[in-house]
């Protein structure tokens, strides 16, 4: 079994190359497709209630200081320290310039196809932190994108609905 900090640095550099053949983005709707059959059922079936049990699982499991917080009609999820985004900072090929965007990149449309609404806060390369907010109701996500775009560069905010 490759060690974590490998396999942080091979995929790492795989960003790195598809994002220089123009790859990327299908590279990570693909990866979201397979999600399909891990969590497509669940979250659509379970709602948010579903996405929080998947990442109390995850949050276990990869060791990461994330907070999860379920309120009625939004689940947010703060990554306090994310560490893969830590381990590829702390290696000596740099971390790829979109590294932050493999969550986002399978997560939206996962989340779209199972009815909910993602809003994610990138926050930066250079700290290992990132927020996102899901809901199951339009004017409760519309609103608070509005809310973050008082306060955050649109290049920073991501959502998969209009």
């Amino acid at each position: 079994m490759i060690p974590s900090d490998h396999f942080v640095r091979f995929y790492n550099e795989v960003f790195k190359f598809l994002d220089r053949k123009d790859g990327l983005a299908k590279y990570y709707e693909e990866i979201s497709r397979h999600q399909d059959f891990h969590c497509l059922e669940n979250f659509r079936k379970n709602g948010l209630r579903g996405v929080y049990d998947y990442y109390v699982k995850i949050r276990k499991e990869e060791n990461c200081d994330l907070e999860l917080e379920l309120n009625g009609h939004e689940l947010v999820l703060m990554m306090n320290k994310c560490p893969s985004l830590s381990k590829a900072l702390n290696n000596d090929a740099g971390a790829c310039p979109k590294y932050c965007l493999h969550c986002p990149g399978w997560t939206m449309g996962l989340y779209r196809r199972a009815g909910l609404l993602q809003i994610y806060d990138v926050m930066g390369l250079d700290n290992p932190q990132c927020c996102e907010w899901i809901f199951d109701d339009l004017d409760c996500a519309s609103a608070k994108y509005a809310e973050l775009r008082k306060a955050r560069p649109d290049t920073m905010l991501l959502k998969n609905f209009d």
